[in-house]
């Protein structure tokens, strides 16, 4: 049977390699390192399989309901002249909704054939198709009404781009257009997405209209146009978008208020060097940055984008891999600024900050990067839907009181949002998860995170089939079978996380309490062998042969967390991880309260994995000391306490949570 199974996944890879040259030019340069695409992975895990059908199956169908009854849907359709009405909705953006959730039905659509679905998707189209002006022009927010534009926009085109979000609608256009020619062949999408940008090369440039977006994303929508096409125009207009940051040409650079660098056009982006403004903004650009840097070679580029995430990791990142502290602006606050309570890290922003890291490991092929990527994924992406897949966080603070509004309106998660770039964002990074996994260059494969599955992998002339076999994150213990076509020699570099390796993060930002001791083990073919560390890797170089068994064991103790005393808001506080996961606190498995929890060296702490609690999780408990009402400790006194993944958070009402406990030693 499984061989069977191996057999239909390197069919259907054979399809998808087929189908995708249907769309796409390979480019001449790109990154050195080639990510295995998700739909060449077939997963069978316990941990993010049924999070992968839930997103099918509940998340995309729900969210393009919303649209739906939102008037997102409508809108296309009254630009269209398909029917009367105004624009509904409050924002410029509104239209990205749409083009989010193609990208991510798109990608569903890759691994799961589903012939309801891809109508649905055709009639959209359809009615995307009417809206677009004869021009190429696309932006239902003044096309439905010219003399009243939706709010923010410009009386005239492209005269307000720092809130009009012309631009940015048009780079997630893009996306979903590449995204839907891949997974089906069609170019219905792709041929509006290509007018648009033909439009728009026919604006801007060097003696043209010289404003860069206000929102970031067109950059790497134009880089995706680019690999489709192989028209230049479009790679040397990205890279003129992002040139123009920090310039005047006679306009007034962009600024909100005290901060000034909101939309990263503070300095011209190779001067820069720290990460300020708007997080999701910045981190699509950052993203566009690396695109662009792998195409064109750009060395200044890729010292920029090192420098500023240089500074994320060492000052700017949450335990739980969020990004943006303010509320004010959804931005960076200054170095060390990390609140908990009021800490706003959008979902956005974590989402952001997953495809900045893995442009950055395509790169540079160092594990830092996937570390980052891992801890983000595990804890600050997930904790943004909730288990059933319908209700969102659009903010993911690391505390609270059960009182302070941060989710526009309680600390619950809620079915949508006026401004419901968060929920829509997620239907598509979901769908693309195993598309993290694997890469590979000529002669080394990268196994990059531990995720149950099948894979085919073509590199150097040959085909290499692997299966993974796992409970990740729950168990250390990692089996990858390898089945070479031709028995070949070629390098295996297995990550070893950084939390393995007694490193949280790969800055001094956080550190473990205590070093753990305990040894990570390989084996090959139940012999075991040295780690052989390359840049967080463990390197295997051998012929390999069908048959072979790599297995990993990565021990996963509780772990305590302190914070660099410069972030003052963890200081005298205790954090608890295991594995990828970061824990918390919440108020229905601890009395009620988690606020007054005091956790010491000497307690004890154990885990149990619970099935039937929250999806099945692995639970932290023991013995804590509870402040009473005079906020002083008694030795002695001493309560049970309970921690879960603080992905699982907020399921049981409303109430405290907490990550960072108090510390006594």
């Amino acid at each position: 049977m499984k061989f069977v199974k191996q057999i239909l996944l390197l069919l259907g890879a054979i399809f998808t390699i087929n189908l995708n040259f249907m769309c796409v030019k390979k480019a001449v340069k790109d990154y050195p390192i080639k990510p295995v695409t998700f739909e060449n992975v077939n997963l069978e895990d316990e941990f993010w399989s049924p999070r992968m059908e839930i997103n099918r199956k509940v998340t995309i169908p729900f969210a393009f309901k919303m649209c739906e009854e939102t008037g997102r849907i409508d809108n296309f359709a009254k630009a269209g002249g398909l029917m009367e009405g105004t624009f509904c909705g409050d924002y410029p953006f509104d239209d990205t909704d749409a083009y989010k959730i193609i990208e991510g039905a798109s990608y569903s659509l890759s691994i799961y054939p589903d012939p309801k679905l891809e109508k649905y998707l055709d009639d959209l189209i359809a009615k995307i198709t009417a809206a677009q002006e004869e021009d190429g022009y696309l932006y239902t927010g003044r096309t439905i009404d010219p003399e009243h534009p939706v709010r923010w926009a410009g009386k005239e085109r492209w005269s307000n781009l720092i809130m009009s979000h012309e631009l940015y609608n048009a780079g997630h256009l893009y996306e979903a257009a590449v995204a839907y020619c891949q997974a089906t062949g069609k170019r219905t999408l792709l041929n509006i997405a290509i007018k648009n940008a033909d439009l728009v090369a026919s604006v801007f440039g060097p003696d043209k209209k010289r404003i860069p977006p206000g929102h970031q994303i067109i950059e790497k929508g134009l880089v995706k146009l680019y690999r489709v096409t192989g028209e230049e125009k479009y790679l040397n207009l990205a890279k003129f978008f992002l040139d123009e940051r920090g310039h005047a040409h006679g306009r007034e650079l962009y600024t909100y208020s005290d901060n000034p660098g909101y939309c990263q056009d503070n300095k011209p982006i190779i001067k820069q060097d720290e990460a300020v403004g708007h997080a999701v903004r910045a981190t699509y650009m950052y993203s566009g940055v690396a695109d662009v840097a792998a195409l064109t070679r750009d060395v200044d580029y890729i010292k920029a984008i090192d420098r500023i995430w240089d500074n994320v990791v060492s000052k700017k990142l949450y335990l739980t891999g969020g990004i943006g502290a303010r509320h004010r602006g959804e931005a960076f606050g200054d170095n060390y600024e990390l609140p908990n309570l009021t800490a706003y890290n959008e979902t956005c922003a974590a989402i952001g900050n997953i495809m900045w890291n893995h442009r950055l490991f395509l790169l540079h092929g160092e594990a830092k990067y996937i570390d980052v990527l891992e801890r983000v994924l595990y804890n600050g992406f997930i904790s943004g839907v909730c288990l059933s897949g319908d209700k969102f966080f659009y903010p993911n603070p690391l505390e609270s009181d059960g009182k302070y509004e941060f989710n526009q309106g309680k600390a619950e998660r809620k079915e949508w949002f006026g401004c419901a770039c968060c929920p829509s964002n997620i239907t598509r990074v979901m769908s693309s998860v195993p598309g993290y996994i694997y890469a590979h260059n000529k002669d080394i494969l990268y196994v990059n995170l531990f995720i149950g599955g099948n894979v085919a992998i073509e590199m150097d002339k040959n085909t290499v089939m692997i299966r993974q076999e796992t409970r990740y994150p729950w168990d250390g213990k990692v089996i990858l079978k390898i089945n070479p076509k031709e028995d070949k020699k070629f390098a295996m570099n297995i990550r070893i996380p950084g939390w393995a390796r007694n490193q949280p993060v790969p800055s001094d930002l956080y550190r473990y309490l205590v070093t753990n001791k305990e040894k990570v083990t390989l084996k090959v073919n139940g012999n075991y062998i040295d780690l052989n560390m390359k840049k967080g890797y463990a390197r295997i170089c051998r012929k390999w042969q069908k048959g072979d068994i790599i297995e990993l064991n990565l021990p996963m103790p509780v772990r305590r967390v302190l914070a660099c005393e410069r972030v003052k808001d963890d200081l005298g506080k205790v954090a608890l991880e295991r594995g990828p996961i970061v824990y918390c606190a919440e108020w229905p498995d601890n009395g009620g309260k988690v606020l007054d929890i005091v956790l010491r060296d000497d307690m004890h702490l154990k885990v149990e994995y619970r099935g039937d609690m929250l999806g099945g999780i692995a639970v932290i408990t023991g013995e804590v000391i509870h402040l009473d009402s005079t906020r002083t400790t008694k030795k002695g006194m001493t309560k049970s306490f309970m921690a879960i993944p603080y992905y699982s958070w907020a399921h049981r009402g409303v109430g405290e949570m907490s990550v960072w406990l108090k510390h006594d030693q």
